[in-house]
């Protein structure tokens, strides 16, 4: 126990200290080892850990190795997966209101449908993750999402920007480049700083949105809706910006940067 124990935080302590390397948590890690790959439990097994969960105790799965699993459909409402690797995991349909993902590995795992209401999401890794028709509403997110699918999901509300007052382990923030984000609910979301370069975005809504500062060099935003959406500060090379609906609409449009350099047609 002790033993396990001694590893798990030398791991999370690692995992920390590469966040000053711009959230790349990845270099230096071997992605095939069975650290990373395997399953220490089986889907019979969460179930019965989680059966035994409680309001006041919710289930506790930090550091476990979870990868390859299917999770398929399973209430993992308010579980701890601090740490926890789930690499290939097939979470479709799940519900992960509230769950605890700091520093959690979910490279290519699939959430589609999955529910993730207010989940905390701090420093996770989750390249190439499936998140189609998720829903992370008021979800705090400053994960790597690079080449990741959210398409029709909901962002309404998250938090997914850098909080300047809190960054002494470096820009903490979503990382979403190269993501498809079509059709994507960002209604209200904070994007503030966040990196979009390359994301799609087609057709989403970015309501009241704040863009602020907010990397889009390359991003496609054919058909996004901008009203009251915040710009100000954002680099718009290079990017997309055909048929926007209301962009008359938009804040502080004319102090975004490199706006001479958009593709409008």
């Amino acid at each position: 126990m002790m033993t396990r124990t001694f590893a798990l935080t030398t791991l999370c302590l690692a995992l920390l200290a590469t966040t000053t390397r711009a959230q790349d948590m990845m270099r230096g890690l071997d992605l095939t080892s069975p650290a990373m790959v395997s399953a220490e439990m089986s889907r019979q097994e969460v179930e019965a850990m989680l059966a035994k969960a409680s309001a006041g105790a919710p289930a506790d799965l930090t550091g476990k190795r979870l990868s390859g699993l299917d999770l398929s459909g399973l209430d993992l409402t308010d579980a701890i997966l601090r740490a926890a690797r789930l690499n290939k995991t097939k979470l479709a349909g799940a519900r992960l209101d509230g769950a605890i993902l700091d520093q959690a590995w979910l490279l290519d795992a699939d959430l589609t449908g999955a529910s993730l209401k207010r989940a905390n999401l701090f420093a996770s890794q989750m390249a190439r993750a499936r998140l189609d028709g998720a829903d992370l509403t008021g979800a705090r997110i400053a994960a790597d999402l690079s080449g990741a699918s959210l398409v029709g999901a909901s962002i309404a509300d998250a938090h997914l920007g850098a909080d300047m007052r809190n960054q002494s382990m470096g820009l903490m923030r979503a990382v979403l480049r190269s993501a498809n984000l079509a059709r994507l609910n960002a209604r209200n979301a904070d994007l503030s700083r966040v990196d979009l370069e390359f994301a799609s975005l087609t057709g989403a809504d970015l309501t009241g949105a704040s863009l602020r500062n907010a990397q889009l060099g390359g991003a496609d935003l054919t058909g996004a809706t901008v009203i009251d959406t915040d710009f100000e500060g954002a680099d718009l090379t290079s990017a997309r910006l055909i048929a926007p609906i209301g962009l008359d609409r938009a804040k502080n449009f004319d102090k975004a940067k490199n706006g001479e350099r958009l593709i409008k047609q």
